[in-house]
């Protein structure tokens, strides 16, 4: 949770870049029924300040687990990475959908890092995609 209040006016202009959706999971607001967490790229106890330039929109699912932290271990090398920056790097070139849509594959260290220290794939995620993808919500599109 961030220290410095985020005006108004500010997280309106970042929930609309981010599309009203979680920077890293993708999921839309609409979708979970509740309201997205502004959450700092860089966390603020490492000096990211809250500027638009180092604000996103995340759920928190994703905002929980990410911390206070910059980087994760790479779940195939073991070596830190750091995470996906939803701000300045596109999904689709550090991530894919399974074929069947409901688990996220980390498809570069950065990506492989954020799915695993994020848990984008857990037991309880895993199946509420299922029940959305049998809904026809889901994926999101773009």
């Amino acid at each position: 949770m961030s220290k410095t209040p985020v005006p108004v006016v500010l997280r309106r202009l970042v929930a609309a870049q981010a599309q009203h959706r979680c920077g890293y999971c993708l999921t839309p607001e609409e979708l979970t029924g509740a309201a997205m967490e502004v959450e700092h790229i860089i966390p603020e106890e490492l000096g990211g300040q809250t500027v638009e330039e180092n604000l996103w929109l995340s759920c928190r699912r994703c905002n929980g687990c990410k911390g206070q932290r910059k980087h994760a271990a790479d779940s195939r090398t073991g070596e830190l990475a750091p995470f996906f920056n939803p701000r300045m790097q596109r999904w689709e070139d550090h991530f894919a959908w399974s074929h069947d849509s409901t688990r996220i594959i980390g498809q570069t260290p950065t990506g492989r890092a954020t799915v695993q220290a994020l848990r984008m794939n857990d037991d309880l995620i895993f199946k509420a995609r299922e029940r959305w993808v049998k809904g026809g919500w889901w994926p999101p599109a773009g």
